[in-house]
């Protein structure tokens, strides 16, 4: 995954190298995992409490996907794959930028307001 990320999305690296953003499912917080980010010189930063306002793919991502899949059917495994690639290919890389411009300022929120709840 390191090296393909490189090659594929250079921009999503910063100079030191991939920032990971994981939950705290048990795969991930093994010591194998930890030494294996640890190896490869991996940011972590740590998974907050679970609100879909603060999940990078609850509130931007996903919210646009359920949103290009209404009233959608398939009738096999190919059509929903082919939607799949058509919304992908239907968003510019400023969605993406600004969906993680909004998440760190909701973040910035939630740690200003001790991680209590916020509309």
């Amino acid at each position: 995954m390191h090296k393909k990320l490189f090659v594929e999305q250079a921009s999503l690296v910063n100079r030191k190298g991939p920032i990971l953003l994981h939950d705290n499912a048990r795969p991930h917080v093994s010591q194998f995992t930890i030494r294996k980010i640890h190896e490869l010189d991996y940011e972590t930063l740590k998974h907050p409490p679970y609100s879909p306002d603060l999940s990078p793919t609850d509130y931007h991502f996903f919210k646009h996907f359920d949103n290009f899949l209404r009233e959608k059917v398939f009738s096999n495994k190919d059509d929903a794959v082919n939607t799949f690639v058509e919304f992908i290919n239907s968003k510019t890389p400023d969605f993406y930028c600004n969906g993680k411009g909004t998440l760190v300022k909701r973040w910035k929120r939630c740690i200003e307001s001790n991680g209590n709840y916020f509309d």
